[in-house]
């Protein structure tokens, strides 16, 4: 069983930048591949990074790629996503997510977060 916490969201101006933080309980931390996903209002849950759990290789959602960046520490339990050159269209509630395989599908993520809201205004 893994819980997740996300902190880090928050309001911030096109252009700015914010860093999401999930904190992760357990031992088992380092097993899983760690993945953010987002959701807008009125629209399905989009997946927009992931990083594995072996070697930390990292994919990106082409709408992110170039402007986040998503990192681990395993011993601290924590996955982070660096968000710089944020749009309007970055507007969404922000989750993470742990899989035990690679993947970048929301159904092969067994553990989620409760989501944290990052606003970016124009």
């Amino acid at each position: 069983q893994v819980q997740l916490v996300e902190s880090g969201g928050g309001l911030v101006q096109a252009g700015g930048s914010l860093r999401l933080s999930c904190a992760a309980s357990g031992r088992t931390f380092g097993r899983y591949t760690m993945g953010w996903f987002r959701q807008a209002p009125g629209k399905e849950r989009e997946f927009v990074a992931r990083i594995s759990r072996s070697d930390s290789s990292t994919y990106y959602a082409d709408s992110v790629k170039g402007r986040f960046t998503i990192s681990r520490d395993n011993a601290k339990n924590t996955v982070y996503l660096q968000m710089n050159t944020l749009k309007p269209e970055d507007t969404a509630v922000y989750y993470c997510a742990a899989s035990s395989i690679v993947s970048v599908t929301a159904r092969n993520f067994n553990y989620w977060g409760q989501g944290t809201q990052v606003t970016v205004s124009s």
